[in-house]
């Protein structure tokens, strides 16, 4: 009991937010570095030679390479993460509607058409044709 008790004047408040401040500190410098080296491979623009070269400098020299590839090509990390998630999200999109099996909706002339196949296979009345085509135009 009596160890806890001096641990707590050993490290006092000050320096537990100093430590925590550090620990927040190096936890977003390895989000940032993952985020150039992401930004780095899904970048089109750039040809082998230089994500590589972008590479080794940010795996070389950690501090210095990724602040150097911040200042110079930061500006379009935020547009190429736009395009990433647009690309996804009408990938997403596109694989929904096949596998619900729509096209889109349907003009009015492709339902009328549809309604009229129906009516003359005798499968509606004229009255239920006559509705469905109400609903169909207004």
């Amino acid at each position: 009991m009596d160890s806890y008790v001096s641990l707590a004047y050993d490290y006092p408040v000050l320096g537990a937010f100093w430590t925590v401040m550090w620990i927040f500190l190096w936890v977003m410098w390895i989000f940032l570095l993952f985020r150039v080296i992401v930004d780095l491979f899904r970048d089109d623009s750039l040809g082998g030679a230089a994500k590589t070269g972008w590479l080794v400098f940010t795996i070389v020299l950690p501090f210095l390479g990724v602040f150097v590839y911040v200042m110079a090509r930061g500006k379009d990390m935020g547009k190429r993460e736009q395009a990433h998630v647009k690309a996804q999200l009408d990938e997403t999109n596109r694989y929904i509607r096949e596998a619900v099996g729509a096209t889109g909706p349907a003009s009015e002339a492709e339902q009328l058409a549809k309604l009229s196949e129906i009516r003359a296979r005798g499968d509606i009345s004229d009255e239920e044709f006559r509705r469905a085509k109400e609903k169909v135009l207004h």
